[in-house]
């Protein structure tokens, strides 16, 4: 199990606050800088003017209509995934949590897939609902096959959890691309975005996905004193007066609900919800009300930056930000399996 966090001195908030405005202004620009790029170059200044309610009917159609939707959805999709990561880890105290390894991406990804073939013309806002109830599923399948068993039944060894994890997501995410193969013809488009893309994001994938955003992502950081409490272990947090069972719960539901519905918006981002969290612990410390902002602001700035990589490295092809985003994450995830031994 993860050791108890340690609040050192270089950790301050004050470190924290300027780290988190840089990375928003950063963040702001690639935004903008993005809105330019593509198999159309738009220059930065007509951008701009078209930001500012100015520019032809053309670059706004180009930039409002095809490209804005694509980048609100990147930055919404990568703060919900760095969020959930972030709070599994603090919650189940084990360093190697993350929503794409431990079940959830793919068991959200699988009942998306099937609620899509079964109802296609269902309203847009049904599908976190069924995504929803699939990370679930996916999440309590793995919690289920990595438990040890005898005096140990309750505990969850960090590689065991992992490597579980990886296996059941490797199953489910097969089972998602048998559907997606013999799913109608003109469907199998529709259902492309679960395989790790922002692409063909429009007004309505953001439409179902900021509600969400919207709730869950200012409740993940109203738990932060929570996680870090129970970061410090079930019997010093019972100690302190924490009901743990259902804090961990709540908690727990909440991370998987940003998972879930993050999936509906760019399918299994590989591993942006380990990586984010724990770039930002090396920034700003162990402590929530200081990591779940700065993992948040590194998750959406991740996404964004593997999409637009993605759409101008070989245009007109496009390369998915769930490729770019799996050639960084899996070599550390491999150095995190080798770390904890």
């Amino acid at each position: 199990m993860q050791a108890a966090p340690k609040y050192t001195a270089k950790y301050t908030a004050a470190r924290a606050l300027s780290l988190g405005l840089g990375l928003a202004l950063l963040t702001a620009l690639l935004a903008v800088l993005a809105l330019g790029l593509g198999a159309v170059q738009t220059p930065a200044a007509e951008v701009v003017q078209v930001l500012l309610g100015r520019g032809d009917d053309l670059t706004r159609q180009l930039v409002l209509e095809l490209r804005a939707p694509r980048i609100i959805v990147a930055l919404l999709s990568g703060a919900m995934f760095a969020a959930s990561g972030a709070m599994m880890q603090g919650i189940i105290r084990n360093p190697l949590a993350s929503p794409d390894i431990i079940g959830v991406g793919a068991g959200a990804g699988l009942a998306a897939t099937l609620f899509l073939l079964a109802w296609p013309a269902a309203p847009a806002g049904g599908l976190p609902f069924a995504a929803l109830l699939g990370a679930w599923a996916g999440f309590g399948l793995v919690l289920l096959l990595a438990r040890e068993g005898g005096k140990n039944q309750n505990t969850l060894h960090p590689v065991r959890l992992a490597l579980v994890g990886v296996a059941v997501a490797a199953a489910l995410g097969a089972v998602q691309q048998l559907v997606l193969v013999r799913a109608p013809d003109g469907l199998g488009s529709a259902l492309s975005f679960l395989t790790g893309t922002v692409y063909g994001a429009d007004s309505v994938r953001v439409a179902r996905l900021w509600p969400w955003a919207l709730v869950l992502l200012p409740l993940a950081l109203l738990c932060a004193r929570t996680l870090d409490v129970l970061s410090l272990g079930e019997d010093l947090a019972t100690s302190l007066g924490s009901r743990v069972g259902v804090s961990r719960l709540f908690g727990l539901a909440v991370a998987v609900a940003l998972a879930g519905a993050a999936v509906t918006g760019a399918g299994i981002l590989g591993f942006v919800g380990l990586l984010a969290p724990h770039l930002a612990r090396l920034l700003v410390g162990a402590k929530h009300a200081r990591l779940l902002p700065v993992s948040m602001l590194l998750g959406a700035l991740l996404v964004l930056a593997a999409d637009t990589l993605g759409r101008t490295l070989l245009p007109p092809l496009e390369v998915p930000a769930g490729i770019l985003t799996t050639l960084v994450g899996a070599p550390y995830f491999l150095f995190l399996l080798r770390k904890t031994r």
